[in-house]
């Protein structure tokens, strides 16, 4: 995939290039595109291969393709960049648009080796590659790997969300982490901490799920006052404490979160999310949720006006 972006970014960026009169010989632009997602869908096809010694072999030799095409790219695209920036003044560009050209073809270039190095040693050598060294995105490099470990989603890739809200599903804190988020039982003290700072004493009671829970996390709150509704890990504290109606509650209330979750990634971010860069990110997130809790008022007030609209209709009735 770091290949085929590759391609794309450069192949895209020489388009606009000899549109503006500026050519070294070469081959049409779009043959190197259509070669790539060709080469795409072979590795794609290796995959459903039953036999895994075959399917092993067409990938090591499909790779080996994009490589040396990815190669050809690369010294077309390095003489085109070099062509932009010496002779720039005979298009129609100026020279900020033109710089941002030469950016685009920059950020590509520059991490280009470590792409090819990283998918040689993964595919030909089947070694793994280490996380800090690994480049997942070309254009995004504040992308984290996050380990989920469900069925259908063990290892996923981009920015740790956090969010808490109330019953009524206001969102009263989030944080967005640029860099790999720590394990939830950390991320406690820290809601509750910054919950308290902005709305004082106000938290009667907190629901979790097992990752929040430690015994740490379990004396903070009976500390601070704080019904503790955070399901245990060991199993028969869980039986134990499912005997309290009070618990069970928060418990299937909790259920709503994710639905949340959902509600702001899908309906208010859109996915996937359009901003670029962390910083814009989570400035979009920030709006989002200014956004998303001014529809929920809006709600609640259009829910209380038309029950007493109700209300008042049946005591004129009476």
């Amino acid at each position: 995939m770091l290949l085929r972006d590759a391609t794309r970014t450069l192949m895209k960026a020489l388009t606009l290039i000899r549109a503006q009169g500026l050519k070294h010989r070469m081959e049409a632009p779009e043959s190197f595109l259509n070669r790539i997602n060709q080469l795409c869908i072979q590795m794609t096809h290796a995959w459903n291969r039953q036999d895994a010694a075959q399917s092993q072999r067409q990938r090591k030799q499909t790779l080996r393709q994009m490589d040396r095409l990815v190669g050809i790219v690369r010294q077309h695209a390095r003489r085109y960049r070099d062509l932009l920036d010496q002779q720039w003044e005979q298009t129609q560009w100026t020279r900020k648009q033109a710089e941002q050209v030469l950016h685009r073809m920059d950020q590509v270039l520059e991490q280009l080796p470590q792409a090819r190095k990283q998918a040689r040693q993964r595919i030909l050598s089947g070694q793994p590659v280490a996380n800090e060294e690994k480049i997942l995105s070309l254009y995004e490099p504040e992308v984290q790997v996050i380990v989920r470990q469900k069925a259908g989603a063990e290892v996923e890739f981009g920015n740790t969300f956090f969010l808490a809200e109330n019953p009524q599903g206001l969102i009263l804190d989030w944080e967005l982490f640029r860099q790999s988020a720590p394990a939830d039982s950390k991320l406690l003290p820290r809601t509750v901490g910054r919950m308290e700072k902005v709305y004082g004493g106000v938290l009667k009671a907190l629901a979790g799920d097992r990752g929040f829970d430690s015994e740490l996390n379990r004396a903070g709150l009976d500390l601070e006052g704080i019904y503790n509704a955070v399901c245990p890990r060991d199993p028969r504290q869980l039986k134990r404490r499912s005997r309290s109606w009070k618990f069970k509650r928060l418990q299937r209330r909790r259920a709503q979160t994710e639905g949340r979750i959902a509600i702001i990634k899908n309906v208010f971010l859109g996915h996937p999310i359009r901003s670029k860069g962390f910083d814009h990110r989570e400035l979009t997130v920030t709006w989002t949720v200014l956004v998303h809790n001014l529809w929920v008022l809006a709600r609640m007030r259009q829910a209380a006006a038309a029950a007493a609209a109700a209300a008042a209709a049946q005591q004129k009735a009476a």
